[in-house]
């Protein structure tokens, strides 16, 4: 199997399972049972969150990477006397990517299916028709006629909900398309990175963390940099890839096909939340891509961040940076990526993790 494939078919195992922030205990084994091959311990901490081991030749240079295993969904609010299901949103998630999908809830009894219905246009008065969707406009049905059966279906108050969507191959192939992407993507690139990794020995000590919550404020990758006290934190997440139809050049913040990106600065629009990548690390992952040949973007995002925005300020502070996936339509059941630019991502994490010393980290 070549590294596209592979790199294929760990998508596809991770994204076939669920994960909700907060209820990510299907995808979390799959996780386990993938890291176990490549590491010299895997373990979970109180949180949830997967820490997998590499011993280095310095067990006190701890290099720490960061993909978390959480997507957006949704949960269980109310069941209607007439058998329809309300819900509220967890994580990011934008009504207008929810109507007519097919969902699946997780239950206490197994999987349900459903669908996302609202009221029909044909039923709108004008004015109704030109407003965005509210989520409290939109149910669930499941084929239900009342709430009785609904219950006896196992469905309950707080069941979390994701998008039924299956992982797809475009155009040539190496583009692929599905749901969470965001981060499953990450997580498939730190596995596929321990895989090269792994037996050569590194004078790092490596943690591989595959961390919970980040979707609800990066909560399990901030306990779990605290616990590893690392000396240099790498998050791998998605980035936005905006080069599309109808979006100016200068607002595309990454293109699809041109390689990984290496973050510069990130923060969430409204707030303070975000990271201004430490400039060694950023200036080690550069010249890295550079020694190795492999392509890269620079990154500026405004709108987003990820779980190295509160990895940085853990105790004393951690020298951090991100590798970004670049991704179209995130936040949605119909993410792209293309495999190349997760191939290289790998590629680059695991020449760094080979290559970095403790002195590139000092000013």
């Amino acid at each position: 199997m070549n590294e596209h494939e592979r790199m294929y078919h760990l998508l596809k195992d991770l994204t076939e399972a669920c994960g909700v922030s907060g209820f990510e205990d299907e995808v979390r084994q799959v996780i386990v049972e993938k890291l176990k091959e490549y590491s010299d311990e895997v373990r979970i901490d109180p949180f949830g969150n997967v820490i997998a081991v590499i011993k280095g030749e310095n067990k006190d240079f701890k290099v720490m990477l960061a993909a978390h295993m959480d997507e957006i969904g949704l949960m269980v609010t109310h069941i209607e006397k007439n058998g329809f299901i309300r819900f509220t949103t967890v994580g990011g998630v934008n009504a207008l990517t929810l109507i007519g999908q097919r969902v699946v809830i997780q239950t206490r009894k197994g999987k349900i299916k459903g669908v996302i219905g609202m009221k029909p246009p044909h039923l709108m008065t004008p004015e109704e028709a030109k407003k965005v969707p509210e989520i409290k406009n939109l149910f669930i049905d499941v084929g239900a006629s009342n709430r009785s059966e609904v219950e006896k279906l196992g469905i309950r108050v707080g069941d979390v909900v994701v998008i039924d969507r299956d992982i797809a191959r475009l155009g040539n192939g190496k583009i692929v398309t599905g749901r969470a992407f965001d981060d499953r993507a990450g997580v498939a690139v730190m596995i596929d990175a321990m895989m090269r990794v792994y037996g050569k020995e590194p004078s790092c000590t490596v943690y591989a963390v595959a961390t919970v919550q980040e979707e609800v404020g990066c909560r399990g990758a901030r306990v779990v940099a605290f616990r590893i006290n690392p000396t240099m934190a790498i998050a791998i997440d998605v980035t936005a890839a905006n080069d599309v139809a109808g979006v100016s050049e200068h607002e595309y913040v990454t293109r699809l096909g041109a390689g990984p990106a290496i973050k510069i600065m990130d923060n969430v629009r409204g707030g303070f939340l975000g990271l201004i990548a430490h400039p060694k690390v950023r200036e080690l992952l550069i010249r890295v891509a550079e020694e190795e040949k492999i392509p890269y973007q620079l990154e500026v995002l405004v709108g987003g961040s990820t779980d190295a925005s509160t990895i940085h300020l853990v105790r004393e502070g951690v020298p951090s940076g991100v590798i970004s996936i670049p991704t179209r339509y995130v936040h949605s059941s119909t993410e792209v990526i293309s495999l190349d630019d997760a191939v290289n991502a790998a590629k680059l994490i695991a020449a760094t993790i080979n290559k970095v010393k403790p002195e590139d980290l000092k000013f």
